[in-house]
């Protein structure tokens, strides 16, 4: 459409600016049944990059309906992934072989392995995130706990990122708690990590409960481009807005910015 175009975004398979939405199935913040969620992945599937199952749901839900689900991602070039929650309760229960061959059979093709609740040592950390790799699994690796006792520090995260991905996973998301402690202690640190060499691994999450105002920050700290993540369903596509300049929380930015 020439000059009334909207400026353009990156294609998927996307490199940066990805948007993971959070899958919490027939709920409030998106009613991800499967009729629902064909309608949304019509619509807002271009602007999607992975869905993650929320926390227990590939237990919680029954499995010939999730496997559709899962499916209808795939077909609409989104990544689908079980949350972290679920890794750590397989963990407790020394049950990791058994989640991924639960996985593999709902066709769940990539897990986030987390340590909201559990402590691994860096070996074993490394080895499980090799083991998912070598069942043909992508592992996407979530740092932080859900209560930090105190900010992390820069440093052990950077350790941490290097690790993660030396090990084969993909992406580092980091917990949004963890972000809130910062941003209370010192928020100058955020503008330190965003500027880090290894930042394009990680993905920011986001709190579903603080949309529109904390997304907007998060864009305004790390950049449109931003990788976030724990989006629902019901927020993605006013988030693909945002980006752009569209909306009262960006004070339609799109509008004020130069033409051509």
């Amino acid at each position: 459409m020439g000059s009334f175009a909207l400026p353009p975004r990156e294609e998927k398979p996307r490199s940066r600016g990805l948007t993971a939405v959070i899958d919490f199935g027939p709920d409030s913040m998106g009613w991800n049944v499967e009729g629902a969620l064909s309608g949304f992945l019509d619509l807002v599937g271009g602007y999607v990059d992975y869905a993650k199952i929320y926390a227990l749901n590939a237990l919680l839900l029954p499995a010939e309906p999730l496997k559709r689900i899962v499916t209808l991602y795939r077909d609409a070039d989104v990544s689908a992934y079980a949350g972290g929650i679920l890794f750590e309760y397989a963990w407790r229960r020394q049950a990791v072989d058994e989640m991924l061959d639960h996985l593999e059979s709902l066709g769940l093709r990539s897990l986030e392995i987390s340590e909201n609740y559990i402590t691994l040592e860096e070996d074993t950390r490394r080895r499980l995130i090799e083991k998912a790799r070598q069942r043909g699994f992508k592992v996407i690796y979530e740092f932080g706990r859900k209560n930090p006792e105190a900010p992390f520090a820069l440093d052990d995260l950077q350790a941490l990122v290097l690790s993660s991905l030396d090990a084969g996973a993909e992406h580092v998301i980091v917990e949004q708690s963890e972000l809130d402690a910062v941003r209370r202690s010192d928020p100058s640190r955020l503008d330190t990590l965003a500027a880090a060499s290894w930042f394009e691994h990680v993905w920011i999450e986001a709190d579903p409960y603080a949309f529109p105002q904390q997304h907007v920050e998060l864009l305004t700290t790390f950049g449109r481009e931003a990788n976030l993540a724990n989006i629902p369903t019901g927020q993605a596509l006013r988030l693909e807005g945002f980006r752009r300049g569209v909306g009262r929380a960006v004070d339609y930015r799109l509008l004020s910015e130069e033409v051509g």
